[in-house]
């Protein structure tokens, strides 16, 4: 049975902070980001059609650092160094 992974981050811009989600489930990617919202207000969630270098990079920082406590296993990221052609750094 496989289980749906979810990982996410932020990143700050002009407009305010935007949140990041990477879901995994069935060896797919999807990824989805929302503008932080506030307590009476939750983000909404758009799906990203188009998605860029930097997402899978900064996916992969994620889980790299998730990986270092032990949170997450390797090959999550061994696969997404094969898409961005890296060689991986253990």
């Amino acid at each position: 049975m496989q289980i749906q992974q979810r990982h996410e981050w932020k990143e700050d811009t002009d407009e305010g902070i935007r949140l990041y989600r990477g879901i995994y489930h069935s060896k797919t990617w999807k990824f989805t980001t929302a503008m932080k919202g506030k307590r009476s207000s939750p983000p909404v969630w758009e799906k990203i059609e188009d998605v860029t270098e930097a997402h899978w990079e900064a996916l992969r920082d994620v889980l790299f650092r998730k990986y270092q406590r032990k949170r997450c296993p390797w090959k999550l990221i061994e696969d997404i160094d094969k898409m961005l052609d890296k060689k991986p750094e253990k």
